[in-house]
């Protein structure tokens, strides 16, 4: 099975940079997808720069486009052949600091686009963004939206992406080389005494740094409002007076800031995985180990039934505990994972379990995955923790986790400001998750030593007067809580909400149907689905 392609998914949100993300997203929707792996947990939305926001609404943008935007807005794209079959690429020009554009600081954003194919009328662009923070949209697009979407979609809308600021072929935030990442994925997540407190500080502090020395000029740029604002111009410049998109997990928190930023050019919407922009670092990370448990839970009862389940045949309970004591084992003593450099140790294959739990799919690779390296061979668990950080066979990592930590810690203020807090939050993050609640709670420490200064905070978002955005909740999410689709689509002045229950991330193209019907028609006819709909 290729584990690249089955842990891709239509919709990543990922832990703050800590050593462990959890769905591109990152990671991982299922047979059909191909984007950033998964996310475990972010420290979530942002504000516009320069102006720490509380959970109140966002003010929008002046209607009218500034004069210093106008020749951004007015440029004219060129457009190339890249490699992929009838995929086209480009490069948009726009503020380095949208406080001071014109000044001679750009940034190039890198867009791509299939062209609609008929038959049928163009109805115009439909942009998608995949998740991360940290998805590279071209990948998303070339592998999988731009060939896998419903074919009458693609048939009436010229499909289109673009890497945000800061990620991959967009002035890509740089941090550490290929041996240094190594070293940071394996570093022990659960600390135990006061010296493995210190190395992990340490390892944080020495992520940080390396950012900082490798990406200084963009850092302070690449916030979710800046990349909203870059939205905006790619629909002007594509010839669009109105947005069309569809964003997943961490995709539907830029969805909903930029209707927040420009509700009177909102089209058809489609926020799958839905964030809560007004939920602050440190519930969000909690949340997210919780909905993590709940994936788990899932998986347990299933592999129970399983005659070769290698945690038993025992209730939730006995299998996590299960589970917990060969995590245990893995901390004491780490067994070969045909990389001599890198065997199997807890950190890792917390991570490899984790990036299986966004789909169902992966659930029977998982299981093997864990009988073999129960059986002292951790090739398996390697590879999934592999795919979720998307290291290639070379050592070679994409930038998915640099770009994370730089979205990420600049959007809201961190969760922890030291080792002290995480210390208090302990045991609740261990209720929520009594298999990942310690290691989550660890990971979501790393932006406390962030170089740049944080320039959002959580907030609501209204986008008042926009027209009706359809935001879709899984109900077994692990990576995006079904609670907060009820939160977003609560907070939106027009916000229609779509539940799919079962499980894995994200809804669209999973094989619903029902869920698939219901986002054509919308895309398609501008028809949303009822209020509160449910398949």
């Amino acid at each position: 099975m290729d584990t690249s392609r089955l842990l891709r998914t239509t919709g990543t949100v990922i832990a703050a940079a800590g050593l462990l993300l959890s769905g591109c997203t990152s990671a991982s929707s299922g047979s059909s997808a191909a984007a950033s792996s998964g996310a475990a947990s972010r420290t979530g939305p942002g504000a516009e720069p320069g102006a720490s926001r509380s959970a109140g609404a966002q003010s929008p943008e002046p209607t009218a486009i500034p004069a210093a935007l106008a020749p951004y807005y007015a440029q004219k794209l060129t457009w190339r052949d890249c490699g992929a079959p009838g995929f086209q690429c480009a490069t948009m020009k726009a503020p380095l600091d949208y406080a001071h554009p014109g000044n001679g600081q750009d940034i190039d954003i890198a867009v791509a686009r299939k062209a609609a194919t008929g038959p049928g009328k163009r109805i115009g662009s439909l942009l998608v963004n995949p998740g991360g923070p940290g998805g590279s949209g071209i990948g998303y697009l070339q592998a999988y939206a731009g060939i896998g979407y419903p074919a009458p979609v693609r048939a009436r809308y010229d499909m289109v992406s673009f890497d945000p600021r800061g990620v991959a072929r967009s002035a890509p935030v740089d941090c550490l080389t290929g041996p240094r990442m190594d070293a940071y994925t394996q570093v022990d997540q659960t600390p135990d005494d006061a010296a493995e407190r210190a190395k992990l500080v340490t390892t944080f502090k020495e992520f940080a740094a390396g950012c900082e020395a490798k990406s200084r000029r963009v850092l302070p740029h690449v916030s979710t409002v800046e990349a909203a604002k870059d939205m905006d111009m790619l629909r002007a410049v594509l010839g669009d007076k109105k947005l069309t998109y569809v964003g997943a997990s961490y995709g539907t928190f830029l969805g909903a800031t930029y209707a927040d930023l420009f509700p009177t050019r909102v089209g058809r919407l489609v926020l799958d995985g839905a964030m809560d922009p007004a939920r602050p670092a440190l519930e969000l990370n909690r949340d997210q180990t919780e909905g993590f448990e709940t994936a788990f839970r899932s998986f347990a009862r299933d592999c129970a039934k399983q005659p070769e389940c290698p945690l038993g045949h025992g209730d939730p309970d006995e299998v996590a505990e299960r589970l917990k004591e060969f995590f245990r084992k893995l901390d004491a003593q780490p067994v070969p994972s045909g990389d001599p450099a890198r065997p199997l140790g807890e950190s890792l294959a917390t991570t490899g379990v984790i990036a299986a739990l966004y789909d169902q799919a992966a659930w029977p690779q998982l299981r093997e995955a864990l009988k073999d390296a129960m059986n002292g061979e951790g090739a398996g668990l390697l590879g999934l923790a592999d795919s979720y950080y998307e290291r290639d066979a070379h050592g070679k990592y994409a930038n998915l986790m640099y770009a994370n930590a730089a979205v990420n810690c600049l959007d809201q203020p961190p969760a922890f400001a030291g080792p002290e807090d995480v210390e208090k939050a302990l045991p609740s993050f261990q209720k929520a998750s009594p298999v990942f609640g310690a290691g989550l709670a660890w990971a979501s420490l790393n932006c406390a030593y962030w170089p740049v200064k944080a320039t959002g905070a959580a907030h609501r978002a209204e986008a008042k007067g926009a027209a009706p955005i359809v935001v879709v909740g899984t109900v077994r999410d692990p990576a995006t809580p079904y609670k907060w689709a009820q939160a977003l689509a609560a907070q939106l002045d027009s916000g229609v909400l779509l539940t799919y229950d079962g499980d894995g991330h994200t809804a669209y193209g999973r094989g619903s149907d029902c869920i698939d019907t219901a986002i054509n028609q919308y895309l398609l006819e501008g028809t949303p689905p009822q209020d509160g709909k449910k398949c």
